[in-house]
């Protein structure tokens, strides 16, 4: 079968399974998510000689040590997989939630339903644990999903994709509700986001290069983060003990993930007294700095910042660092430089931080706690499909209310409009 048709016939046999999944029970639901997981254990064997070949072909293919990391299934996150399968079961299903209702003039009763999207294109590179992240959301949410994995992981999604088919088919549930695409061709990606007709978003996880390539083609919506230029700001009324701790953590906790400091920004008035002292706890984390003037003039070894050094996500142990004139300042340039992912700022002041809620156009906005907070888990949504920095629909981490809309029910008692 050639490409198109293959993808037609995959988003046809969506659409319809998505119709069965919006209808079914909970209990089917979560039969399905624990059938699964029991099929992935009795496959474990299996699916770690599928990873050890992926990871032998990306080995051939000379791939960076860091997507290699990515790729490999190790036994803890196989365990990982088959807990996180657990956990969406015990959370609480959002289909069919009505919130709001309230009675009208008319005596009418209107309140808002929650309802699934349909049918969702994930598209993603390297960690296969993400095809069972993605397809359990959905699942849960009652939404059918096209999951698009990464070439480099072929084998390991095809072999995951089989348990996650014989779980549905348990169940009771279409195994066209969970479909793993079976070609390495990237054209697939081009023509799931375009297939208005059958898909309903798109959530891309992965590099910008991708998500930039995506929000160009896609004729579907797509929820989506470019990148995470994430800042701290210590106020002039920072408690600077905790600033530090803060500040330390933020950048240095991980370096790889989108809710990792990149730029911190200091109060002039506090600068000559915190910037020297963290900049120890930094250096002995092995992390380099990149300053302004006023930073250079107060800290040995600081490499002199650039214009592009303000916007930019290193994922790497590199750190951008400003002496600001106060609030006003350090809003100003969070809002021009920044990601719209997520910000936070230090201070005992109430009113100051009050106003970097309101006036920071960003996600996530933070008072006195670490930007690594900016997860799904740590949110109480129990896991998360991604991160949105778009401003419609869903914003932030993005867990099963994210993965649903809402529309109007009326509850009435044979009233008619006068």
């Amino acid at each position: 079968m050639d490409l198109i048709s293959y993808m037609q016939q995959t988003g046809k046999a969506a659409r319809e399974a998505a119709a069965v999944l919006a209808a079914a029970s909970t209990a089917a639901k979560d039969a399905a998510l624990l059938a699964t997981a029991g099929a992935l254990a009795e496959d474990r064997a299996a699916l770690l000689s599928a990873n050890a070949s992926d990871m032998a072909r990306g080995r051939e293919k000379q791939l960076q040590p860091a997507l290699l990391d990515r790729l490999e299934l190790t036994p803890s996150r196989f365990d990982a997989m088959l807990t996180g399968l657990e956990q969406v079961a015990k959370l609480p299903d959002p289909v069919g939630q009505v919130d709001d209702l309230r009675f009208m003039p008319s005596g009418i009763q209107v309140g808002r339903m929650r309802v699934p999207l349909g049918v969702i294109g994930i598209i993603y590179e390297s960690r296969p644990n993400v095809t069972i992240d993605a397809a359990s959301l959905c699942l849960k949410s009652g939404n059918a999903s096209i999951l698009r994995g990464g070439s480099e992981a072929l084998a390991s999604n095809q072999a995951i994709g089989r348990c996650i088919a014989r779980g549905l088919a348990q169940a009771g549930l279409p195994e066209a509700a969970i479909q793993v695409l079976e070609t390495p061709d990237r054209e697939a990606v081009g023509q799931l986001v375009r297939m208005a007709e059958y898909v309903d978003v798109i959530v891309p996880r992965g590099g910008k290069g991708l998500i930039e390539r995506i929000s160009r083609e896609a004729e579907v919506p797509v929820i989506k983060h470019l990148d995470g230029n994430c800042h701290v700001y210590v106020a002039a009324a920072a408690d600077q003990e905790m600033a530090r701790a803060i500040a330390l953590n933020a950048k240095t906790q991980r370096y790889g993930t989108c809710n990792t400091m990149e730029s911190l920004l200091v109060d002039a008035e506090v600068a000559a007294q915190f910037l020297p002292a963290l900049a120890g706890d930094l250096a002995a984390a092995g992390v380099e700095l990149r300053g302004c003037e006023q930073t250079l003039a107060l800290v040995n070894g600081v490499v002199p910042a650039e214009e592009s050094d303000w916007y930019e996500e290193y994922l790497a142990p590199v750190l951008a660092v400003r002496v600001v004139a106060g609030l006003d300042e350090a809003i100003r340039h969070i809002n021009r430089y920044g990601s719209r992912h997520t910000d936070a700022i230090v201070t005992r002041d109430h009113s100051a931080a009050m106003r970097f809620l309101r006036e920071v156009d960003s996600s996530s906005v933070m008072i006195n706690a670490s930007t690594r907070f900016a997860d799904g888990f740590e949110y109480g949504l129990g896991a998360e499909i991604g991160i949105s920095t778009d401003k419609l629909h869903a914003r932030g981490p993005v867990g099963l209310e994210g993965l649903t809309s809402q529309k109007y029910v009326v509850f009435g008692e044979g009233q008619t409009r006068q």
